[in-house]
């Protein structure tokens, strides 16, 4: 990958938002592709709908925030076992200098997030025209 540093998850401790309600955070596995035009970042949430994930972009980060909404009421509901986990998703990736922060844009579909982070004109390859002598 030519543009390793480009994106470099944060070690150590990963702040988490202000929570406004009790409940679980996880944090979602993800994967990154390079392309020519762009890096493409996709991010396991599911059960998060577009209206729930807060995507923003501050100071060379990129923060994800998905909100996932109960699947029983906690106070009605006598679970007799429980296994599956549900909360919220929370990530925060630096971002290097070579995206254009300006063009980011995500969309979700059956639970996977798309971020699309294109690259600057500036480190996108070129071909160069060889002319003869």
């Amino acid at each position: 990958m030519a543009n390793q540093e480009v994106i470099n998850k944060r070690e150590g401790e990963t702040p988490l938002p202000e929570r406004t309600r009790g409940g679980r955070v996880y944090t979602p596995s993800v994967d990154i592709i390079e392309d020519a035009e762009e890096l493409l970042l996709l991010a396991d949430v599911p059960g998060a709908t577009a209206d729930s994930i807060d995507i923003r972009f501050e100071q060379g980060e990129l923060s994800i925030h998905a909100r996932v909404e109960p699947r029983q009421p906690a106070d009605t509901t006598r679970y007799l076992l429980r296994e599956y986990g549900v909360g919220d998703y929370h990530r925060v990736f630096r971002i290097g200098e070579t995206i254009d922060s300006g063009k980011i844009g995500a969309e979700v579909n059956n639970g996977v997030l798309k971020v699309h982070l294109p690259k600057a004109e500036a480190v996108k390859p070129r071909k160069i025209a060889v002319k003869t002598a």
